[in-house]
């Protein structure tokens, strides 16, 4: 369909075009505006492939924009991936990888409840509890598995990071760590100079050093010993390399007076002490020992973090926090811990290197956060905004977006309802309209999972699943005259010119090469629609395995471990995650404790699919209303009953919803769900305001102005707000 009316109009005046029309006519705006302005002047929106029908569309999609050449793709990385997947690399020099249930003596859920996200995982997380593996939990809810943990930790949420601190410093003070793998495979033992917090190189201890060399300290031989960091081998393997202490070394100017990264380290754990971490927290002291009791002596250890912790001002540093937290463990990659599974060999397909380097610094918000998603060409919603509306630091005039529902899962709904409003060009593609659609020029309908074919190469969870592949038939045909999002990308791509970097359109083409490393044919495939195995085995501590003298270790800048990352140093950031507070808080921001005395966070419905399905009668019948969970202590202060329409009263706006009184949630925390907008005709044909007066869109009521300054991630999770009855 095209718009016919202008933005704003109270009926857009959609008229149903046909796909040669629709198709032409973003090719020739997008060519136009790259011509005037520059590719970067275009960007794209896709929704995330995590439990959406964007799953197999989403490389050729990334595929198609980069080729186009621009470096602006809002892919949410703020709100969902960049702690778990890029800030974990800082550490380990891989993303997150998948637990390994089946043999985990602990299980650590941090922010996660696959019983609503990931119901794969959840099945595994069940059979590891019921053969006997411990649980902690971490989660300001009483949901999912934290009413089977061994230990729950109801955290205030935004606090995790002073948490993760503290179990860690009696994990080192009762020596419940292995000491082993620290010494062995982390920086901690790199000495750290005192007046510069930079690691002792080799060019300081001598003219003509080698700067890609660091220093030890050698217990037996009190001695500096030196690593390597290009071949990962210090110049002793049989020293006892000091983890605490304070030494004074020879240097080419002088003395250097230095302790080991580690000894840094832990004298940061240990100003949080779980007697002090109570108070930041609003957790019992014990429960915080307890759970490094159980983390420290149960292993091997499996963990798994996610949008609990994601959406937060601090966010980067408290996943760091976490990431040398589970270092601690040393069961990274081993039997029981997080384990990389082999997957089935496949050809990337993404086209990462069609965007010249020089483009890709032209990514809205790089300069300001300089290792955050915008390094990897993914912008956030609030750089984008800006860009739209300020033109700053270059104006962004048209978006092609997949998908994404920005005014629903983005904050600060009404700035972004004013960005939408004031693009030249805007097309958006997706299984049904939304408020987010409805300021598009172009609307192109999309094909349900089960309309098309679909290729899913590891399904993650496991090493058996990681090793299936799986060309997923349709299983009726497409409704009205819907296309698949890669249907879709790979016909943009024809008409922009692009048609050689897609297989000339062809897309069993496309299909057969990204295949092709896997010995698994396309045929082959479509005769078996159940999916086939590759032959793929793990092999653990992949790290330790050597290859001409050397061992592999990690794909970090010392081949170790980071636990002292001169990365961040580099950039301005603390090289140690000390615990900062949330920007928008009761400890940080104290004069909104009297206005706003609650603290806000959020989690998903275990009924509805993001901001989709409020339509369905099925699912409605379950969840009628949006919803807040609120302590029936805080409710009977403010007169409210279980079921009353309630207002939710933030710094940037309020909300409607119903009170759902929750037992077990801190009198001082509040939970809200987001994604309202649908009517259901059967039962509720009136949908909810987008914003304006009282919507029920809690990311109308959430500002951008507060943002994690690493990864650019808003206070979705840790906010403030006060609470009243609907009068």
């Amino acid at each position: 369909m095209k718009r016919i009316n202008p933005k704003g109009a109270a009926d857009p005046g959609w008229q149903r075009i046909t796909w040669d029309e629709a198709l032409e006519t973003i090719a020739s705006a997008l060519k136009r505006l790259s011509k005037e302005s520059g590719a970067q002047s275009v960007a794209f929106g896709i929704t995330t492939p995590a439990g959406t029908a964007m799953n197999d569309g989403f490389p050729w999609i990334e595929r198609l924009r980069l080729a186009f050449g621009t470096p602006n793709a809002a892919i949410a990385m703020e709100l969902c991936g960049f702690s778990r997947d890029m800030i974990f690399a800082h550490t380990f020099g891989v993303p997150l990888p998948m637990p390994d249930h089946a043999r985990a003596g602990c299980i650590l859920l941090w922010g996660h409840n696959p019983s609503a996200t990931w119901l794969a995982h959840a099945t595994r997380v069940a059979d590891a509890k019921a053969r006997g593996a411990k649980m902690v939990v971490v989660d300001p809810r009483h949901v999912g598995f934290a009413v089977k943990a061994d230990q729950w930790l109801r955290v205030r949420p935004g606090s995790d990071g002073a948490l993760a601190l503290s179990i860690a410093s009696v994990m080192i003070r009762e020596g419940w760590f292995d000491r082993g793998f620290v010494q062995r495979w982390t920086n901690g033992p790199f000495l750290v100079r005192d007046d510069t917090g930079r690691f002792v190189r080799g060019d300081d201890l001598e003219d003509g050093g080698d700067p890609a060399q660091r220093v030890a300290w050698d217990v037996a031989r009190a001695a500096p010993v030196r690593y390597d960091s290009g071949s990962g081998i210090y110049e002793r393997e049989d020293t006892d390399l000091a983890l605490r202490g304070h030494f004074e070394i020879a240097g080419r100017e002088g003395p250097l007076s230095c302790r080991p990264a580690f000894d840094l380290y832990a004298s940061l754990c240990e100003r949080y002490s779980p007697e002090r971490v109570a108070e930041i927290t609003w957790l019992p002291a014990a429960d915080i020992y307890e759970a490094a009791r159980l983390i420290g002596t149960s292993g091997p250890v499996s963990f798994y973090v996610w949008a609990g912790l994601e959406m937060h001002t601090n966010a980067s540093q408290t996943n760091r926090a976490i990431a040398l937290l589970y270092a601690l463990t040393g069961s990274f990659d081993s039997e029981g811990g997080n384990v990389l599974f082999e997957t089935a060999p496949i050809n990337d397909v993404m086209g990462r290197e069609l965007l010249p380097e020089n483009v890709r610094s032209l990514a809205l918000g790089l300069e300001e956060r300089p290792i955050g998603p915008e390094s990897q060409a993914w912008v956030t919603t609030d750089a984008l905004y800006k860009a739209i509306l300020e033109k700053r630091p270059y104006a962004v005039r048209g978006l092609v977006n997949f998908g994404k529902n920005l005014l629903f899962s983005h904050v600060d709904s009404e700035r972004g309802a004013k960005a939408l409003q004031s693009l030249e060009f805007m097309v958006h593609a997706d299984l049904f309209m939304n408020p987010t659609a409805e300021y598009a020029d172009i609307i192109l309908p999309v094909s349900t999972a089960w309309e098309r074919e679909g290729l899913s190469t590891g399904f993650i969870v496991d090493q058996e699943a990681n090793a299936h592949v799986q060309l997923r038939p349709a299983v009726i045909e497409a409704r009205g005259e819907s296309r698949s999002d890669t249907w879709i990308a790979f016909a943009l791509a024809e008409r922009l010119g692009l048609g050689k970097l897609f297989w000339n359109g062809d897309t069993d083409a496309a299909l057969r090469h990204q295949l092709a490393p896997s010995g698994i044919s396309l045929a082959q495939l479509r005769s078996n629609p159940q999916g086939l195995a590759v032959a793929i085995e793990t092999c653990h501590r992949k790290y330790a395995e050597y290859a001409d003298g050397a061992p592999t270790g990690f794909a970090t800048p010392s081949k170790k471990v980071e636990i002292y990352s001169e990365i961040f140093l580099d950039h301005g950031y603390a090289p140690l995650p000390d615990y900062v507070e949330p920007i928008v808080g009761p400890v940080a921001a104290p004069e909104f404790s009297t206005i706003y005395p609650l603290v806000l966070t959020s989690g998903k419905s275990p009924h509805f699919l993001q901001s989709q399905g409020r339509a369905l009668p099925a699912l409605r019948r379950l969840e009628p209303d949006p919803l807040v969970e609120i302590n029936p202590e805080a409710a009977a202060e403010r007169g409210i009953s279980e079921g009353d329409w309630i207002v939710l009263i933030t710094p940037h706006g309020q909300m409607r919803a119903r009170a759902k009184l929750a037992h077990k949630i801190h009198p001082r925390v509040v939970s809200a769900v987001h994604g309202w907008w649908q009517g259901c005709e059967a039962l509720s044909p009136t949908g909810y305001n987008t914003e304006g007066l009282e919507p029920s869109n809690l990311n109308a009521v959430i500002g951008n102005d507060a943002i994690d300054p690493i990864g650019g991630s808003p206070p979705q999770k840790s906010y403030v707000c006060q609470i009243t009855r609907c009068k």
